[in-house]
């Protein structure tokens, strides 16, 4: 089965990274491999792509989306958490680049069986990884109900999370929840409606969402992932940050812009004791968002934001 995914913003990302022939350019998600496609058009014949996955899928499908590029990249199954490491192992000390696409692939959504959409009956999985331990499976079959609720509220901003955890607590004791259509049933019964641009969000949305990231574990190693991108980063280099949610994107900008500060000194501090230099400059100001047309094109891309920063 191929690998389905279209690349949100591409143009936008290969002219804010400066692509250029020779470059060394990390794509730290390479997914469908449609960024990195376009980079290593840009980078060779003298440039080289590092690509990073931790979806095994992902990397299978780059290999072969990547095929006419053999000689300028390096693609590894990995959280890209360790991008430090990763460019070690290749005898790189800096990247002129890095671009990391949060969002999930229509692969994973549509094919993976992993049960990342309610739109299918999968085995409750969400593994982005499925060597890792920690499934939703468990998490919704173990956990007590108070880790519940703090799951739903603070990974998914669920209004109803309370109620929502009492009810998987009783429906478990009934009978174990293993699939993503009988999760989906519970959060309905709910009858939780939000009536957003002329259509409703399904009440198991936001439940979906903050299962996934709980399994994992996106938002405190997106915030690691920052920190060791910026520094994996050659002066000038930049990191371009696409996310697809308020969470997501609220850890980007507070990072970067604390990076772009520096000095963390109270504001009564007559002088900087902390001794913290800028790291980075912020290249976009206002937030990119993908235009009308992309977006009537790809609807996935809809809430996707690009945050750009160079490195100093």
């Amino acid at each position: 089965m191929s690998y389905e995914h279209i690349s949100v913003m591409p143009n936008e990302v290969i002219s804010y990274l400066n692509c250029a022939n020779g470059k060394i350019i990390a794509d730290c998600t390479i997914g469908g491999a449609g960024h990195s496609k376009l980079i290593c058009q840009k980078i060779i014949p003298n440039g080289l792509l590092i690509g990073i996955d931790q979806d095994p899928d992902a990397v299978k499908n780059a290999y072969k989306n990547l095929s006419d590029y053999k000689k300028n990249i390096k693609i590894f199954h990995e959280n890209f958490k360790n991008l430090p490491s990763i460019l070690s192992n290749v005898g790189v000390e800096k990247a002129d680049g890095i671009i990391a696409d949060l969002g999930m692939s229509f692969n994973q959504i549509k094919s993976s069986g992993r049960g990342f959409s309610f739109q299918k009956d999968e085995p409750l999985d969400m593994r982005m990884n499925p060597q890792t331990l920690l499934t939703a499976d468990k998490i919704v079959n173990t956990f007590e109900e108070k880790k519940l609720i703090s799951i739903f509220k603070n990974y998914g901003e669920e209004p109803k999370a309370r109620f929502i955890a009492k009810r998987i607590i009783e429906e478990r004791k009934k009978k174990k929840i293993t699939s993503s259509a009988q999760l989906a049933k519970i959060a309905e019964k709910t009858a939780y409606r939000k009536k957003g641009r002329g259509h409703k969000i399904h009440p198991a949305t936001k439940i979906f969402m903050a299962l996934r990231i709980a399994v994992n574990n996106e938002l405190e190693i997106l915030e690691q992932f920052i920190e060791n991108a910026v520094d994996s980063l050659a002066s000038n280099g930049r990191i371009c940050i696409i996310s697809f949610h308020s969470l997501e994107d609220r850890i980007v900008k507070h990072k970067i812009k604390a990076m772009e500060k520096g000095c963390i000194c109270p504001a009564d501090f007559l002088q900087c004791v902390c001794d913290k230099k800028p790291k980075l400059k912020i290249i976009t100001k206002k937030v990119i968002i993908p235009n009308a047309e992309e977006i009537k094109l790809n609807p996935m891309a809809r809430s996707a934001k690009l945050r750009v920063a160079e490195k100093i």
